[in-house]
């Protein structure tokens, strides 16, 4: 059996990620894409399962996975507030045949990149624009002016990481966006089948 691969996709907050991933997911089950089951020490939400939506840790546990080089990447979002991604479970994930997606901020996505190298293809997805950003955040209605502000900032720094991706899908038409996303991905994935 092959192998799966890595596919990281990052972008800005607002720039069509989620829906872009979620559409992939869905839409095109050939892919065969799962997404990486991340660790966190924050407590089960609802009905989230240990080991389907996340794994859940204790910060101590975390603490000393992350003393123990186990994980690709990490982040203390708030204090004891932990986000990771275990290198033991993509590579059961990977061994298994899945191709393993990775919805992750920029830094995260570089630092995946790295690790994986050819096995791995990253994807940015950006917005056309910074004042169609504003747009898009605005008519969300969800967030403060200040919260836009700071995502913006936010936004524009994340940006200037884009070169870094080995493709840039600039999403200033949701349909285009989908279908430049799913002709990469689907190159990427069965390249070693043909």
């Amino acid at each position: 059996m092959n192998k799966g691969k890595l596919v990281i996709v990052s972008a800005p907050s607002g720039s069509g990620k989620s829906t872009i991933v979620n559409w992939l997911m869905q839409e095109h089950p050939e892919l065969k894409l799962y997404f990486s089951i991340s660790c966190t020490s924050r407590a089960p939400r609802g009905n989230e399962q240990n080991g389907v939506e996340y794994f859940f840790l204790t910060p101590e546990e975390f603490r000393e996975k992350i003393d123990n080089d186990e994980f690709l990447e990490y982040e203390e979002v708030y204090e004891n507030r932990f986000y990771g991604t275990l290198k033991a479970q993509v590579e059961r994930q990977i061994d298994s045949g899945q191709n393993v997606v990775f919805d992750v901020d920029v830094k995260g996505g570089i630092n995946i990149k790295r690790f994986y190298g050819e096995q791995a293809m990253s994807l940015f997805i950006q917005p056309p624009s910074v004042e169609e950003l504003r747009r898009r955040l605005e008519g969300r209605g969800t967030d403060t002016p200040e919260a836009i502000e700071s995502r913006l900032a936010k936004a524009e720094y994340e940006m200037t990481f884009a070169p870094q991706f080995d493709h840039i899908v600039v999403n200033d038409d949701l349909e285009t966006a989908k279908q430049e996303a799913y002709l990469l991905l689907k190159e990427f994935v069965k390249g070693d089948e043909e």
